[in-house]
């Protein structure tokens, strides 16, 4: 069905990425897997390209773009590559704009450039070891001294915080009885005393996409390091987790086409019974469910992504395009994967890192169960 969002300016950049994916992240996968995250100097490269300064104003060295629609080419470049690079997209489409909406003009001045040349990267430390996805129940705190604020606390399964520079943590700066207040964002530094990356994680996929535990000791930041005001955290992430949605939501239809668009290729290559297996009726109707069911997730996705450009997506419409395009992610994938038979088990076929990978959009960026909270209270229940 026609796609309604891109213009000249998005075929340009699809092609740019497409071009600068095959040069400088295909050839490094192998090494990639091996380390169990990206060189940096990719970073680098996708700095100097303009991929990680989309949204950064041009007056900090970034493309001034205000339409997701561009960081949603990257998603479908980076997965149609099959490539498992998901912290080059929190980067994008997650952290940076908290930097765009509420650092001060200082702090832009500290922080945008780099982050838009790839000099630095950046993550995000909500989900800590005991609360996951409840945000009011983070305990890492930051007590005022003077004119600084002391961390302590421990952050897991963040997503390119192994390789961030910069990571913006979320702290409980004070207890009222609403535990959803008295949070607040702080940017830390790393290398910076009592901040440590304890541990890049093992996962089931996206091995090269590291994923960290972090711990914070007695780390002193100053007032100055703090993001937006004292107390509001909540609010800010309230307010950004609907892009981050939709962002899993884009990502989940890549993926789908990606995987039905191999399985097609190798359909028609398959010899198994003396026939093609394209020719069976079986392989027909699998492979029509799961077309229908893309492009109904593709055109929710694209109506939502309009609605965000204009600031009208609400968290509960978000939260239905996350858990109605994850959900038929998961499905699209098993379905492709089983027209492989045992191929599709191999990991030297992309189906089968395909499934390992889809497997997350489900619990990060909110769990599906978080979700379906979401949206039932949204209808009054």
């Amino acid at each position: 069905m026609r796609n309604t969002l891109y213009g000249p300016d998005h075929k340009q950049l699809r092609t740019a990425v497409r071009a600068f994916l095959q040069r400088e992240a295909i050839p490094n996968v192998a090494t990639w897997e091996q380390q169990h995250r990206v060189d940096t100097e990719f970073y680098r490269k996708a700095g100097e390209l303009g991929i990680l300064g989309l949204q950064i104003p041009e007056s900090y060295g970034g493309g001034g773009q205000t339409s997701f629609t561009y960081n949603l080419v990257v998603a479908e470049e980076l997965i149609g590559a099959h490539l498992s690079l998901s912290p080059v997209r929190v980067h994008i489409d997650v952290v940076v704009p908290y930097f765009v909406s509420y650092a001060t003009t200082t702090q832009k001045d500290r922080w945008l450039r780099r982050l838009g040349t790839g000099e630095s990267m950046a993550s995000i430390a909500m989900s800590e070891p005991e609360t996951g996805s409840d945000i009011g129940g983070i305990k890492t705190t930051a007590r005022r001294d003077g004119d600084n604020f002391v961390i302590n606390g421990a952050k897991t399964f963040i997503t390119g915080g192994i390789n961030a520079d910069l990571v913006i943590v979320v702290a409980r700066t004070s207890r009222p009885d609403d535990r959803r207040r008295g949070l607040s964002l702080f940017v830390v530094q790393d290398g910076t005393a009592g901040f440590v990356k304890t541990r890049n994680l093992d996962k089931l996929g996206m091995q090269y996409a590291d994923t960290a535990e972090l711990s914070f000791t007695d780390v002193v930041v100053g007032a100055d390091d703090m993001l937006g005001e004292e107390g509001r955290a909540f609010e800010y992430l309230t307010s950004n987790l609907a892009q981050e949605r939709i962002s899993v939501a884009a990502g989940s239809v890549a993926m789908a086409k990606t995987a039905l668009a191999d399985t097609i290729e190798y359909v028609r290559q398959r010899q198994v019974f003396g026939r093609q297996l394209s020719q069976f009726q079986n392989t027909k109707f699998v492979l029509a469910g799961v077309s229908a069911e893309i492009e109904a997730a593709d055109s929710m996705l694209q109506r939502a992504v309009a609605e965000l450009d204009a600031a009208q997506l609400s968290g509960a419409d978000a939260a239905r395009v996350k858990l109605f395009c994850s959900e038929m992610q998961a499905q699209a994938v098993d379905s492709c994967l089983q027209l492989f038979g045992g191929y599709g088990y191999m990991l030297e076929y992309p189906i089968a890192k395909m499934y390992a990978d889809a497997r997350v959009s489900r619990i990060y960026g909110g769990s599906s169960e978080i979700m379906k909270t979401i949206i039932a209270k949204s209808l009054g229940l």
